[in-house]
């Protein structure tokens, strides 16, 4: 390892802990990333510190049902390795969560225990980049977040290979074809390695309450000038019931203000940057994007304004609002056993045109416009683990079908696998209640065609935090631009602009 390389992995290490021990801020954690060269995807940006949303899941009991067939193999292959412990570190997403329930069961098939340490993300990185600089193999299996692939790339073994390489300990059918390809190729692959499995996909679906469209004779929305003239109806028609048309995440210097911002501003034809590098979402696109955002908040509750997705969905749950574009994993929730809307709220296709989106060419740093914000992220098997063979017997175990269906069901959650949104115990639960499945067909669909990307590159995990939606807070609250979106994106534009140039971008 080079010195230069063993100082930045040092750089990453001291930056991390000081932001956990709350010696420097985010804005100033996210700056100093940017300058080392590491990205967060920016929605685990939005995650540094804890934050994500497991309250909202509405999650089941789960229990492991291993078929037999998998038992005897993990029996067998597991013997050699019965005592050895190994760990994974990881933040709180959805699946972990529910492995790490779990788990026990893997240990009582092969004696491998399983030390699973959920963490606030800027933690993940640290107890990562410490564990490859050094090569300590003090974690087995790693968390990475989507923008974390190309720095970790050398330091994982590419599951196919190993899949291969190791025939004695290669898990029956687990079938790598059965993944999403969509979701291999955006969150866990650099050229042709596997860098990890996909675990975890949060992305954009929009969701109604079908009673309030149905009291008004309102068909579902499909395009976005559909949508708003629901909203702008729907709000005339109920706010003095205390219902709105719509409710937004647009809390002032948020990701979440980023996240529906962004897909205001692909919905209607633009992107976030330009092919050259410069951002355009001041373009005429991007402006006719933010002012339909305005427009709708001019339609939801006033909390709106203070909300990120915790507070959306708080807004759904308790009856508010009538319509939204947001996060799946908002549903099960929602149908959940003690939610006040239970069975009321119903998932369709992400809001399509009547805008034609700008092609991946003309967009830069890697960006996609397309309909669908999404997030993600995989686990890893680490190079330097001292016990790779058991550690990759854990990981095709929770990877594999049977588990992937399992962590479906305890959480009802949108799988990695496409099997398992065709499995007769998933599609069972595809029925009003708690860890309710009946929104994944949806979600699906969403995945394969539909998925969006935000910009790949270090400095944006940053901006998406701090400069844009703080610019943008400060047109919805009010305290700057006079209502002006045009006045308000350009100033964004030269902020943007002079960090790029800044950072060498450009």
């Amino acid at each position: 390892m080079s010195f230069k390389n063993h100082k930045k992995q040092q750089f990453i290490i001291d930056t991390a802990n000081a932001f956990t021990n709350r010696q420097i801020t985010k804005r100033d954690f996210l700056r100093k990333m940017g300058m080392a060269g590491i990205g967060f995807s920016a929605f685990g940006a939005s995650m540094l510190g804890g934050g994500r949303r497991n309250g909202l899941l509405g999650l089941s009991p789960a229990h492991a049902t291993t078929p037999e067939a998998m038992r005897d193999f993990l029996r067998e292959a597991g013997r050699p390795f019965a005592g050895t412990t190994i760990r994974y570190t990881s933040e709180a997403t959805p699946p972990t969560v529910v492995a790490n329930e779990l788990k026990g069961e893997f240990t009582e098939l092969t004696g491998i225990e399983v030390e699973i340490e959920i963490v606030p993300l800027e933690q993940v990185l640290a107890k990562a980049t410490q564990d490859v600089q050094g090569e300590l193999g003090t974690y087995d299996l790693y968390y990475l977040d989507q923008a974390w692939h190309a720095t970790f790339a050398r330091d994982t073994i590419d599951p196919v290979e190993y899949y291969n390489e190791k025939p004695d300990l290669a898990m029956p059918d687990f079938d790598f074809d059965d993944f999403s390809q969509p979701l291999v190729e955006g969150i866990s692959k650099i050229g042709d390695k596997w860098v990890g499995i996909p675990f975890d996909i949060p992305i954009f679906n929009f969701m109604y309450r079908r009673d309030i469209l149905e009291k008004h004779g309102i068909e579902v929305p499909r395009t976005y000038e559909e949508f708003t003239a629901a909203v702008q109806f729907i709000t005339e028609a109920e706010r003095e019931n205390g219902i709105y048309g719509t409710g937004l995440q647009a809390r002032s210097g948020h990701y979440s203000l980023e996240c529906d911002w962004s897909q205001a501003v692909w919905g209607h034809g633009g992107s976030i940057f330009r092919a050259d590098g410069t951002f355009s979402g001041n373009d005429a696109e991007g402006v006719a994007g933010l002012q339909w955002y305005q427009e709708l908040l001019r339609n939801a509750p006033a909390s709106s304004l203070e909300s990120t997705w915790d507070g959306q969905f708080q807004m759904m749950h308790a009856g508010q609002v009538a319509m939204v574009q947001s996060w799946d994993e908002f549903f099960p929730g929602l149908d959940a056993d003690d939610s006040p809307v239970k069975g009321l709220w119903e998932m369709t296709l992400p809001l399509i045109g009547p805008h034609t989106l700008r092609p991946r060419a003309e967009a830069g740093y890697g960006e996609i416009p397309d309909w669908a914000h999404q997030g993600g992220s995989s686990i890893a098997l680490s190079r330097y683990s001292r016990n790779p063979d058991a550690a990759w017997l854990f990981m095709q175990w929770v990877c594999s079908k049977e588990m992937m269906v399992q962590l479906t069901l305890g959480g009802g959650f949108a799988p990695m696998r496409n099997s398992s949104f065709a499995d007769p115990r998933v599609l069972e639960k595809a029925v009003v209640g708690s860890g309710t499945t009946r929104h994944l067909p949806i979600v699906l669909e969403t995945i394969e065609n539909y998925i969006a990307s935000e910009p790949d590159m270090p400095l944006w995990a940053g901006l998406s935090s701090n400069e844009i939606p703080t610019e943008l807070g400060k047109l919805l609250t009010g305290q700057e631009y006079d209502g002006n979106a045009q006045a308000c994106a350009d100033q964004i534009a030269r902020l943007v602009d002079t960090a790029t140039a800044d950072a060498g971008l450009r």
